[in-house]
């Protein structure tokens, strides 16, 4: 069902969610699927749920909100069926994707890439609450602009709180050329990806564009950098196995 879309000349708004539920035969259900344009969610399996877009946007202005709620001992898989294009128009574009993973339950969040294009100014916000036993692999993936263009800005900000402790505070800036091409920052690189996992790698590992960071609480972060948005992909999944299938 439809969910609040208010066009207008400050942008448009628009929230999606969705919320799983547990049969009594223990299997996971879909039991919310809520939709607006430019969010708009289909179920594609038991408990896989893919984006369609179905506007251009986000546009500056645009304030857009995707709800999960995984409830104790479901799972759900969220991805995308096409990459995110963010859109220069009348100032800031926000995104805020809000989950809960419940006791026992499983949250796989892998949409594809957001692509700045130039011009474009847009938030990217993150916060994710789990109890102390849901497992969750979360990936995000930005790329700088499209083919033969300059980035866009976005400015990232992800929170992870697992039973009322903070886990994982980060936050990064996109768009910046006095910065981005130190070698400090992103140098030649033209995406940058995360994962979060609540698995804990067993030690930190350092490869060619791409680290894998046990933190300080449960859980390890993935970080890579890469030319395009396949190398990313194969960097960022080659730490997703190096944590949750480490060597003997």
């Amino acid at each position: 069902m439809p969910a609040s879309v208010r066009p207008g000349r400050r942008g448009m708004r628009a929230s999606a969610a969705v919320a799983t539920a547990s049969s009594p035969d223990g299997r996971t259900l879909i039991r919310r699927l809520a939709s607006a344009p430019p969010l708009t969610l289909r179920q594609t399996g038991p408990y896989t749920v893919h984006l369609i877009s179905t506007a251009a946007g986000p546009l500056g202005g645009d304030r857009l909100s995707l709800d999960l709620d995984v409830a104790p001992r479901t799972t759900l898989e969220l991805g995308s069926v096409a990459s995110t294009l963010v859109l220069p128009g009348d100032g800031t574009s926000e995104m805020l994707v809000t989950a809960r993973v419940g006791a026992g339950a499983t949250l796989r969040f892998t949409p594809e890439p957001t692509v700045l294009a130039a011009g474009c100014e847009h938030r990217l916000l993150v916060r994710l609450e789990l109890a102390a036993d849901a497992e969750v692999l979360w990936r995000e993936e930005i790329v700088f602009g499209r083919h033969g263009e300059a980035s866009g800005r976005c400015h990232a900000r992800f929170d992870a709180t697992c039973d009322g402790r903070p886990v994982l505070r980060q936050e990064f800036t996109v768009g910046d050329p006095a910065v981005d091409t130190s070698p400090a920052v992103y140098g030649s690189a033209r995406c940058v990806g995360t994962t979060y996992l609540t698995t804990s790698a067993k030690e930190p590992v350092v490869a060619e564009g791409v680290a894998v960071l046990p933190l300080a609480g449960p859980g390890t972060l993935v970080s890579a950098l890469a030319t395009d948005a396949v190398q990313l992909r194969s960097r960022l999944e080659w730490g997703e196995r190096t944590t949750l299938t480490p060597p003997p």
